[in-house]
């Protein structure tokens, strides 16, 4: 089979990263952007990362996605906020044969898609990643790069390793990207979220980076008590997350560069907060299975007070 083309929709931190190690590595990558776009039409895109710094001259930059081809994959890296513009982009990118890779956090942003193009593979990942966007057309990768990939079918029913998975799978690994093929999107969602709703709601609502909420020992038993709520929720979706686990995600982020998490980056430039999908939709899936988080629902009112504020 020929190499496949790319196209990533939301040229952030994420999609930049991501959508420039694949061009690196010899795939046509075809780029959306918004405000830099006349700056990266120019310049390319520059990514400081931990692993190497590189440089991509020339890419092919779009701000209409009319313009773009379609493509054999098509990576979504907006937040989730934005989601709802999808239905004007997507169409001109997808064809009979192309998989949708959808790289967002937390509970149920498959559905939508799913619907709009049922006949298309849609893959769910999530990233775990220290990267932000510094500058027009900059991205500092500061540490990990890892992406957990399954495959979305009808109410998360778990279907394996799929064909169309492992092709992804081994594009991205050709990039030289960590990747974690999983045949059960739904489990890897949540274990996804007892890293996110911690960080990412407590980095908000206590004005913290990820160091600071682990140096002090009050800061850290919440997380740890968060954390564990998560796994309550799980479990209540048959989604098993074992105390090994958390334990690990505690170190990790002990070990990990100081780092301002992507909602509290969102909350400081004024942008909309991702809190219904990190942690509203967690803590009502959790509400509809009879389990109660009382941490987690606290979090998600504090946080949609925040975003209420910020958007007035």
């Amino acid at each position: 089979m020929a190499q496949r083309r790319y196209a990533v929709v939301g040229t952030g931190a994420i999609g930049g990263y991501y959508g420039a190690c694949l061009q690196r590595a010899g795939f046509e990558v075809h780029f959306l952007l918004r405000s830099d776009y006349d700056w990266v039409r120019e310049q390319g895109l520059r990514i400081d990362s931990v692993y190497g710094d590189f440089v991509l001259s020339q890419v092919n930059a779009y701000v209409d996605p009319a313009a773009m081809p379609q493509c054999d994959g098509v990576i979504i890296a907006l937040k989730s906020t934005q989601n709802a513009q999808l239905v004007q982009i997507l169409p001109p990118l997808i064809g009979p044969h192309t998989t949708i890779v959808l790289l967002q956090n937390g509970l149920g942003c498959e559905t939508a898609i799913a619907s709009q193009f049922p006949d298309n593979p849609l893959l769910g990942g999530l990233c775990f990643v220290c990267a932000n966007k510094v500058g027009p057309g900059h991205i500092r990768h500061l540490d990990y790069q890892a992406i957990t990939l399954g495959q979305y079918a009808p109410d998360y029913v778990p279907c394996g390793i799929t064909p169309e998975l492992e092709a992804i799978a081994q594009d991205f690994a050709a990039a030289k990207i960590e990747i974690h093929p999983d045949g059960h999107l739904l489990q890897s969602r949540w274990r996804k979220l007892v890293w996110n709703i911690p960080y990412n709601g407590l980095s908000v609502i206590l004005d913290a980076t990820t160091d600071a909420l682990m140096a002090h020992p009050p800061t850290k038993q919440l997380v740890t008590e968060i954390m564990q709520e998560v796994q309550q929720g799980a479990a209540a979706w048959d989604c098993e997350i074992a105390d090994a686990f958390i334990e690990q995600m505690l170190t990790h982020t002990e070990q990990m560069t100081p780092y301002l998490t992507s909602m509290k980056l969102d909350a400081q430039q004024g942008r909309p907060l991702e809190h219904e999908a990190i942690v509203g939709e967690p803590w009502r899936w959790a509400a509809a299975r009879g389990v109660d988080l009382p941490r987690i629902g606290m979090i998600y009112r504090q946080l949609a007070f925040c975003d209420r504020l910020s958007q007035a």
